[in-house]
């Protein structure tokens, strides 16, 4: 009466084994003989009817509820029951011999009252008088003492509950990677570019409540972008304060994605589809924040240089460019190979306030546009208001596009003669040192690590999120000291 089909499910019920996820177990019919099959069904406490019927070779019960003794294994390899053996061991009887049938009502009743509740119906009937029952507790007013009991109880419990959900969230906080690596503003500032412990917490606050319906973009991809997001985001095996974490190790740390997989116990798919999510889910949401300061705003923080030498600067503008892998395709070569650099770079525009903010982040162009074209296809120009004026470096001709929407351009002069005059060489020291707070807002994005080693071409697909994400997170950092550089 062994099992016959590998697809064997215990027919008891409460027992969910089955022989694919209990190989060690085996499965028995029920037996043929009709009085034994009803002992079986006796003891397995189920009544034959519509919603359970035996059938040989696919109703079994599994070899827990026999004993060790019922069961023999045959030459051939295959277990077998003794003859008259019935299932006894079950989890009502706590799997124990000593309780195989259960007692009747009235044997529980009298165990439970201590007198025989048996009636003998062939005794004369005897009048049993009618005592009066006392009414239920909830019919009587407690006493004050178990009022302030019962409210001193409630106190201490609740006082309970809050220890425990103190001591749950730092079991919680002990396992987070962030706090491992971090626990000064010094590790911030290297793991995170943030410039301070308060810094990252207030920045991951402001976007924990969305980044909680965050779906990975390879199930986004998978779906054709038709997600749920009343759902919730993806089942992760990180935390999402440490996805953020992982997210600035790599962009502003610069660490590899193995150094990465290696250090939060992850694979380097898992670390690679991290990174992808966040860099486009930061890119939507810093890229949503309005940037581009009012004239008033811009007036209002311009420092005192600024508004002596030019008071009617909106934007201080340049062009960087970072290094990429170079393509084999020849077409794809030239357009991204910069002669100013001499080697294939990706090429974007910056601006800036006069206080040092980053008001204006192009997206990423080809290392061969100009600075001219990229001005005008970035849309700086559309952002621009009659009366505003411009500055920008010598390679910046672009007088023309700003005259076109009522603003001006401050530049350096050019040298007409064999030498620049007294006033030309002021005005471009001047504007020189004015100008470096767009330079040393470059090299603040370019302090991001990641862009230290040359661009790969897999990176190609969100190289612009990345750099955007870069540029927007750096203006969370400290101002520029605007004083000690511009002083004229």
């Amino acid at each position: 009466m062994a099992e016959s089909s590998h697809r064997c499910y215990c027919s008891v019920p409460g027992c969910s084994n089955s022989k694919q996820r209990h190989p060690y177990l085996s499965f028995h019919d029920f037996p043929k003989d009709e009085e034994q099959r009803k002992s079986w069904v006796k003891f397995i406490r189920r009544d034959e009817g519509p919603l359970f019927q035996i059938k040989r070779g696919s109703t079994f019960v599994c070899s827990m509820h026999f004993k060790a003794d019922d069961i023999y294994t045959t030459k051939s390899g295959r277990r077998k029951i003794n003859p008259g053996a019935a299932p006894r061991l079950f989890s009502w009887n706590d799997w124990s011999t000593d309780r195989v049938t259960r007692e009747s009502p009235f044997q529980r009743a009298s165990t439970r009252l201590g007198v025989d509740v048996r009636v003998d119906r062939t005794a004369p009937a005897v009048a049993v008088p009618i005592l009066p029952q006392a009414d239920h507790d909830y019919a009587c007013q407690p006493s004050p003492g178990h009022l302030d009991a019962a409210a001193q109880r409630i106190r201490e419990l609740e006082a309970k509950v809050r220890q425990l959900e103190v001591q749950l969230c730092d079991l919680s906080a002990s396992k987070l990677h962030i706090n491992r690596y971090c626990a000064t503003d010094e590790d911030f500032r290297f793991y995170t570019r943030f410039p301070s412990e308060k810094v990252f917490w207030i920045f991951w606050e402001s976007v924990a409540p969305s980044a909680s319906k965050l779906v990975y973009w390879s199930k986004a991809q998978r779906n054709s972008g038709a997600v749920d997001v009343e759902k919730g985001g993806s089942t992760r095996k990180l935390a999402l304060v440490d996805e953020l974490f992982l997210y600035c190790c790599r962009v502003a740390a610069g660490l590899k994605e193995k150094v990465i997989a290696d250090i939060f116990g992850i694979s380097t798919a898992t670390v690679s589809r991290v990174i992808i999510t966040w860099a486009n889910y930061l890119y939507l949401v810093l890229g949503s924040l309005p940037i581009w300061m009012s004239r008033e705003q811009v007036t209002q923080l311009m420092p005192a240089k600024f508004a002596e030498y030019c008071p009617n600067l909106r934007v201080i503008v340049d062009c960087t460019e970072i290094r990429c892998e170079s393509p084999s395709s020849l077409t794809l070569q030239s357009e991204t190979f910069s002669v100013y650099k001499n080697h294939t770079t990706f090429k974007a525009l910056i601006g800036i306030a006069p206080c040092g903010v980053i008001t204006f982040v192009s997206k990423l162009f080809t290392g061969s546009i100009s600075d001219q074209e990229i001005t005008k296809q970035c849309g700086i120009l559309q952002l621009l208001e009659p009366g505003d004026a411009c500055m920008a470096d010598k390679g910046f001709v672009i007088d023309q596009m700003l005259s076109d929407v009522g603003a001006s351009l401050i530049i350096p002069p050019f040298k007409r003669g064999a030498c620049f005059s007294k006033e030309n060489t002021e005005k471009t020291q001047s504007i020189a040192r004015l100008r470096i707070l767009v330079e040393r807002a470059i090299r603040r994005i370019k302090e991001y690590h990641i862009w230290d080693t040359t661009v790969p071409l897999t990176l190609s697909g969100s190289v612009n999120q990345l750099w955007t994400t870069c540029c927007l997170m750096s203006n969370f950092q400290y101002p520029l000291d605007t004083k000690d550089h511009i002083c004229v």
